[in-house]
């Protein structure tokens, strides 16, 4: 698959995370007003959860062992989610509208998530998931 397809189908996907993420995250901001740094965490994890189970079928077209890939997907998160919800805290207290960072770490996000999951989760396992066609065997 071409490389730029590729990196097109994650955008593309990651940008319905996204939605999903804002949606969710003005619901539990807006509706039901619940403290940001939860809004955010939940918002994440649902966007994640979707991301993920949309690229490793349709992007990278992946078999790789999924206990294993999540895994490795959560260890991501797991460095990314703390340091980007302390920058989101600390720019909101410095009185920024909190939909500002929420974008620029969408856009972080975006950008160094699709390395990860390139060089890291499924390093060796991109395209192993497409039957060949026959008559190419």
């Amino acid at each position: 698959m071409n490389e730029t397809w590729r990196f097109f189908k994650f955008v593309l996907f990651s940008a319905s995370a996204g939605l999903i993420q804002v949606v969710s995250f003005v619901l539990f901001d807006e509706v039901l007003h619940w403290p940001y740094w939860l809004c955010y965490l939940l918002a994440l994890v649902l966007s994640v959860l979707w991301n993920f189970t949309l690229n490793r079928k349709f992007t990278f077209r992946s078999a790789a062992n999924v206990p294993r890939a999540m895994l490795l997907v959560a260890l991501y998160y797991a460095v990314f989610t703390p340091l980007t919800t302390l920058l989101e805290h600390f720019l909101t207290e410095l009185g920024w509208n909190e939909y500002i960072p929420l974008a620029i770490n969408m856009l972080l996000n975006v950008t160094t998530e699709f390395l990860f999951q390139k060089y890291v989760v499924y390093r060796h396992q991109i395209d192993t998931a497409v039957k060949p066609v026959p008559g190419t065997e």
